[in-house]
C-alpha cells in the first residue's frame, strides 16, 4: 500500500493493517518529514483518542489528513503508533 499527497509518495508498505476499511501504516513507513502534529484530536469509542498530522508535500498542505493512535484501548493495541490517512491523501 502506498500513500501519496501532491504526487509525493508519504508511507509505503506491503505490512499495514486495516481497521473499519482505512491502512493503518507501520511507523517506519511514513516519511515523517512530511508530517507535522496538529492540535486536532478525536475519541473513538472502541480505539480510543486519535491524534492528528497535518500533511505537506510539494508546497501543498493537507490539514489533520493523518491520525495515529498513540494509546488504543488494549483490545486494538495492533495499531499503536501506525498511521492513517485520509482526505486528500489517496491511499491504493
Amino acid at each position: 500500500m502506498r500513500a501519496v499527497f501532491n504526487g509525493v509518495t508519504i508511507a509505503d508498505s506491503d505490512d499495514t493493517i486495516v481497521v473499519e476499511g482505512n491502512h493503518y501504516f507501520p511507523p517506519d513507513s511514513v516519511s515523517w518529514e512530511h508530517l507535522s502534529s496538529s492540535r486536532a484530536r478525536s475519541v473513538c469509542p472502541w480505539k480510543g483518542v486519535a491524534s492528528y498530522y497535518h500533511v505537506h508535500a510539494a508546497d501543498e498542505d493537507a490539514r489533520s489528513a493523518a491520525w495515529t493512535y498513540r494509546h488504543p484501548f488494549p483490545w486494538i493495541r495492533k495499531i499503536r503508533n501506525h498511521v492513517a490517512f485520509w482526505g486528500a491523501v489517496e491511499v491504493s
